[in-house]
């Protein structure tokens, strides 16, 4: 381990967007609860989270969010429903997704200022430490052996210190339509990080290497949110931030080996609960066969 690399021991999941691109979906139903196939989006988030050892999550979410923090509690009369019918193994599914108590904070961002204002929001309960963020929007299946994406990163982290952004590799002929990286020297799936564009005009982006929502870390990103301008969108971007730290701080890449899936329009989310059904040891084959049938049906 590098030496004074400090743990990895919370993680700020920025919960507040309005999910615009999935309505009318989301009008009611925060985007982040929305099922893929068996469980909401956030599920799988939160569970990569605690699989790569993180102790306390904080949610930075807005107003119409308050199904997140229901989903994460206790819901006594459906429990006791469940335990008069002997629905054990139900319940049991329920009882797995509680976490302990304390472990998760609720804060919230009033105005829809952007990415760089909901991890802001987050400062006080991180405090100074470093953390790890992960958007909600981006499901993450492991490659086959089984390391989740920042459970990886945190082995880059602790191998090197600094910052960690995680990435995938994309068509070159499409780039252009995400936050790219730049890559010095490279070990392994881990490299050093010279700089970073979002969404570069066709044909000028530096690698095809795109960001892929997972983040760690330094506390000073906090010092620059507060008094970063607003960039892209007329919102706080928390790439700008990045930039600026990427002066003083050093930054590694990590290209994760396994698959993303983009929740956040609606084709992204179908491909995500066709995977994720696919992938279910108990309804693998039945998701199989149905998924089989509706193409057949299709193409008639």
């Amino acid at each position: 381990m590098t030496p004074n690399v400090r743990p990895i021991r919370k993680a700020v999941l920025p919960v507040a967007g309005l999910g615009t691109r999935v309505l009318p979906a989301t009008k009611a139903i925060p985007k982040e609860m929305l099922p893929v196939f068996d469980r909401p989006a956030i599920q799988y988030v939160v569970d990569e989270a605690l699989q790569a050892g993180i102790e306390h999550i904080v949610f930075v979410t807005g107003r119409n969010k308050g199904a997140i923090e229901d989903y994460f509690d206790r819901a006594y009369e459906l429990e006791d429903t469940l335990r008069g019918k002997a629905k054990v193994e139900i319940l049991a599914e329920i009882d797995a997704v509680l976490p302990p108590a304390g472990t998760m904070s609720f804060v919230r961002q009033q105005s829809p200022l952007g990415l760089g204002h909901a991890v802001w929001c987050a400062r006080d309960v991180i405090g100074n430490e470093p953390f790890a963020l992960l958007l909600p929007d981006m499901i993450m299946v492991p490659p086959a052996d089984g390391v989740n994406c920042l459970a990886a990163m945190q082995a880059v982290y602790h191998a090197r210190g600094g910052n960690v952004i995680a990435v995938n590799a994309c068509d070159p002929d499409f780039a252009h339509n995400y936050g790219i990286v730049s890559m010095g020297a490279r070990d392994g799936a881990a490299f050093e990080l010279t700089g970073m564009v979002e969404k570069p005009p066709k044909g000028t982006a530096p690698s095809n290497l795109y960001i892929n929502g997972r983040y760690i870390l330094q506390p000073e990103i906090f010092e620059l949110l507060a008094t970063q301008e607003r960039g892209a969108g007329g919102e706080i971007q928390i790439t700008d931030a990045m930039k600026k730290l990427l002066g003083v701080q050093p930054f590694a890449g990590m290209e994760f080996a396994g698959r993303v899936y983009d929740c956040g329009d609606k084709v992204g989310y179908l491909r995500a609960a066709a995977a994720l059904a696919l992938r279910n040891g108990q309804w693998g084959a039945d998701a199989r066969a149905a998924l089989l049938e509706e193409l057949s049906i299709a193409n008639r």
